[in-house]
């Protein structure tokens, strides 16, 4: 059983910056999803093992970096040039591949809050 653990979530004004951290040990692909109330859980970003591979949906594609640290066990998420339609819960995600990840992690954190106000 693989325990995801989120921090680093808050409340900011547009265009400010945050970075979402999570602990999880395994030799996991790794991704954020976020959900925003009303709607459904969005995929955001992924990373491979190896940290060579990114992923990104077009919404946060220039915003947002994803990495890792392994030696930690930490992936990380910066969010830059925050919008308030980037408010949402966001949620650290593993997985074997990159594509059992994106149809549906097998394994999921319990989510952080990210509020930005206009």
């Amino acid at each position: 059983q693989v325990q995801l653990v989120e921090s680093g979530g808050g409340m900011v004004q547009a265009g400010d910056s945050l970075r979402l951290s999570c602990t999880a040990s395994g030799r996991y692909v790794m991704g954020w999803f976020r959900q925003a109330p009303g709607k459904e859980r969005e995929y955001t970003a992924a990373i491979n093992w190896s940290g060579n591979t990114r992923y990104y949906a077009d919404s946060v594609k220039g915003r947002f970096t994803i990495s890792r640290d392994n030696a930690n066990n930490t992936v990380y998420l910066q969010m830059n040039s925050l919008k308030p339609e980037d408010t949402a819960v966001y949620y650290c995600a593993a997985d074997r591949t990159v594509e059992s990840l994106r149809v549906g992690a097998a394994y999921w954190g319990q989510g952080t809050q990210v509020t930005v106000s206009s």
